[in-house]
This record gives C-alpha cells, structure tokens and sequence, in this order.
C-alpha cells in the first residue's frame, strides 16, 4: 500500500489534538529502512506524549508509539531486505521522531533490531519496550549476583507493563517473587502470572528509620518516590534494586547507611541502551528469561480504538500491556 492511516498529534492547547489521518510515505521522518508495521503498542509515555504532559513532544505533528515490530517493505540499508521482520524502540521513535501508532513507519536502519528467533510478531509486541526494560532489570540484577537462592524478589506498581512481564520473567526462572500493588482486585490475575504473594502499597511512615527489617534480596521497582526510598531500608545485605520509574515521585529521600551497613546496590534501568546490548538482552528474552504467561498479560485493540486507550492508560484503568493491531 502507498497511502496508510496513523494516530497524528498536532499542537494544541490545553493538549495536542489527536487525529487518524490518511498518510503517504513521504509524510513520514526521515530513515533508510521502511517497516510495514504489524503492530505497535501502549507505554505510559505514549499517554503522557498524547496529552501533552511533562512536554514529551517538542516539535509537531507527530506520530506517536515508542515500539513497534513488523516487517521491512523496503531498504536501502544492505543489513535489510524486503520481508524482514524486525523490532524497534526507542532512540526517540514516538517522540522526536514518528514512531509505530501508523501502519508504516521510517527509521534509520541502525535502529533497527531484527526479530530474535523463537519469538512472534505478535510476542515482540507485547513485550515492547516494556518487556525489554524488565529484561534489561533481570540482565543487570543477575550480572551483579541474584539468584534465587539469595531470597524474594519483589515486584512494585505490579499490574503495569514491565513489572508484570518481570514477574512472568522472574518467576519463570524460578524466583520466589512477590507483588506489591495498590489494586486489590488484582490479586488473583498477578498470582496467576507467577507471583507467590501480594501485598499493599506500603504507608507513609512520618520517621521511617534508616534500617528496617531485611526481607528481599532483590526488587524491581516502577514507582520510585517514597517507595523506593523504603526499598532500600528493607533490602537483605547484598540485596539489589533495578529502579526505572517514576510515578510515586522523582523525589528520593534516604540515607547512605543501607548501602554502607548492607552494602545494597541501586541499578538505574535506561532502556534506551546500545544496539549490542539490545541484541545480547532480547537474545535472553527470546530464550533464558522468555515469559510463559503473555497470553495473560497482552490484548489487543485497532487502531480506531487507541485514542481512548490513550485516555485509559493515563487514568490508570489499564493493566498488563494493550498492543494495537495495524
């Protein structure tokens, strides 16, 4: 096909105007690789960017959809031919750059990662660039000693995308994981996906001490904030952190005693790493720390349904991951 249809964002006040409009190619950003996309999905950012939060979007209009998979419909990059199928997110797709809320999108073809073998279009998708953020966690907490010999892991802000792949990931190598989430009607469906207990928001202790009681030897941790503050009085001795989230606050208050008297490491989780380390993390996803469970976590919407999904995902009505089929 030469025209297709996407989900454009264009300037506005109080918040962008989002439209599904009939494109060509040529209205596309710039790039040597075109990609026929077979589907795309939802991430917090994606909602943030289509409601003109925190100032995401700088220059419209814009396509948004910081993932996608599919399949290449022309090259003019040697390492891509027709038919290909390959996976792209980040490096500003969605953002300064169109990115996968269309059924055609253009990159450069250094973007580009080709679909590691064992895994579907369709799987791709539902672990996105949420599925690589948690298995870019489990990489790093591994390279610096988990196992799960060592204790629980747990898991907070439990119902959203990167921590419910983490638990299907965790659990699947054989973590005794536990959930932290303030959805109490969640429990059953994050106790299905691997996790062996679930448990409450924590409160808002008014002198919290700067020790508490050892009880995980890892966490993985989406909320940050207040949260992530009382991680890491609660971590056992050793005990690792893979922070990459932030909405109980970008705020930290704590002190340097769980790291000198524990000796406790905090890993910040940027997603947006180096195409060699991308290759090495989805080479794991796709094999060693594969989700059994994504049939639970993912469903899928059209394209006409994403506006209001977008709406839904910014209002914390949604769980697991939404994936549009293009």
């Amino acid at each position: 096909m030469t025209s297709f249809q996407a989900l454009r964002l264009h300037d506005g006040k109080p918040e962008p105007a989002r439209r599904i409009e009939t494109l060509q190619p040529g209205d596309l950003s710039p790039g040597n690789v075109l990609i026929e996309v077979a589907y795309s999905s939802i991430n917090h950012k994606d909602a943030l960017a289509a409601h003109g939060r925190n100032g995401i979007i700088r220059q419209f209009p814009r396509i948004g959809g910081i993932d996608l998979t599919g399949c290449v419909a022309a090259s003019d990059d040697a390492r891509f031919t027709p038919g290909d199928e390959v996976i792209v997110h980040g490096f500003g797709i969605g953002v300064d750059h169109d990115g996968g809320h269309a059924q055609r999108a253009r990159v450069p073809g250094d973007w580009v990662l080709p679909l590691p073998r064992g895994l579907t279009l369709l799987e791709a998708a539902i672990l996105g660039a949420a599925g690589y953020t948690a298995g870019l966690a489990l990489h790093w907490m591994e390279h610096n000693g988990l196992t799960p010999e060592r204790g629980p892991v747990l898991v907070t802000g439990a119902t959203g995308g990167v921590a419910s792949i983490a638990i299907d990931m965790l659990a699947g190598r054989g973590y005794q994981v536990t959930a932290m989430t303030g959805n109490s009607d969640a429990h059953a469906a994050l106790k299905a996906l691997g996790a062996s207990e679930v448990i409450g928001r924590i409160g808002s202790p008014a002198s919290p001490k700067p020790l508490e009681k050892a009880r995980w030897a890892g966490a993985v941790d989406s909320v940050g904030g207040q949260t992530l503050a009382w991680l890491t009085r609660t971590m056992q001795p050793e005990g690792i952190i893979s922070a990459f989230g932030n909405i109980g606050g970008a705020e930290l208050d704590l002190t340097v005693l769980p790291f000198i008297l524990r000796g406790i490491r905090l890993i910040g989780i940027d997603a947006n790493s180096p195409m060699p380390l991308r290759r090495q993390v989805w080479d794991k996803i796709a094999r060693d720390y594969r989700p059994t469970r994504l049939e639970r976590i993912g469903h899928c919407i059209t394209l006409a349904q994403l506006p209001e999904y977008l709406g839904r995902m910014l209002q914390g009505q949604l769980q697991g991951r939404t994936v549009i089929r293009m």
